[in-house]
């Protein structure tokens, strides 16, 4: 029972439970590495897609000068509801877009930054096109998505201990989606079919996912990720069960106090030539 049509939805608690716990989990360290890349760059429009709940997003505000705009968008208007409550250091123009069909005019902007969201997009080149659309000539697009599952220890603890739960039909959202998009070759392949024409720089790197506890990223991945919907839909009763048997997973691998595991993902950096 596998669930991609499920694997975008981010609505009810979801938002909430990932920026509380998902995000700095994972995602910090690979927002940080983002803006870094972007520091030397002159920018005075700026795009991000897929922003989530704004981690990326926050970022930006706080390190780019007060003269760059930034438009963030998502698919999911909770997820933006989410990154607005939160809010910014700076004026910031949230828009629920589509990465699929962006309703901004041609040669916009100076850099699309998204973060761990081209996994989720049905057309890859598609949405590669949009962005390289939008782009001023000699502008930027970079993103990252996730190493392969067994790279990224939290998440493939969580995956096999829930094997256990539902045996017949084990939820596989996190291999599939998050995990599920880090051949290299074949984001190389894509951004050629949408229209990129210069060589993409792809960098691999390792970091840090550290929590309190056990329970954390067990609640981190069970409640507030689409990984939720797809135990929910097998039986809405064992949400509980299944957080506390990754809960276990986890204790049993990375001890019972502070827990540290590695996380591992792949960069992409690629200008827009006309």
């Amino acid at each position: 029972m596998s669930s991609p049509n499920t694997d975008k939805v981010f609505t009810g608690s979801i938002p909430k439970l990932y920026d509380t716990y998902l995000v700095p989990l994972i995602f910090e360290p690979y927002a940080a590495d983002l803006v870094n890349r972007l520091r030397a760059r002159p920018l005075s429009r700026v795009l991000e897609i897929a922003a989530g709940t704004g981690v990326v997003t926050r970022a930006l505000a706080s390190a780019l000068p007060d003269s760059a705009t930034i438009v963030a968008t998502d698919l999911n208007q909770a997820m933006l509801d989410q990154a607005s409550a939160v809010g910014t250091k700076r004026a910031v123009e949230w828009r629920q877009a589509d990465a699929m069909q962006l309703p901004f005019q041609d040669a916009t902007f100076d850099v699309v930054v998204c973060q761990f969201g081209v996994m989720f997009f049905p057309e890859k080149p598609k949405a590669f096109s949009e962005a390289l659309r939008v782009l001023r000539r000699g502008g930027v697009f970079i993103f990252n998505v996730w190493d392969r599952i067994e790279e990224n220890e939290f998440a493939d603890t969580v995956t096999t201990a829930l094997e256990s739960v539902f045996p017949k039909d084990p939820p596989r959202f996190m291999a599939r989606t998050p995990h599920g998009y880090h051949d290299r070759g074949h984001v190389a392949r894509d951004l050629t079919k949408g229209g990129f024409i210069s060589s993409p720089r792809i960098d691999t790197v390792a970091a840090r996912s550290r929590a309190k506890s056990a329970r954390e990223p067990a609640i981190a991945y069970c409640q507030g990720t689409p990984l939720r919907n797809e135990i929910e839909t097998r039986d809405a009763t064992r949400l509980g069960e299944a957080t506390d048997v990754a809960a276990e997973a986890i204790a049993e691998r990375f001890g019972r106090g502070p827990v540290d595991g590695k996380i591992q993902a792949h960069i992409v950096t690629i200008e827009a030539g006309r």
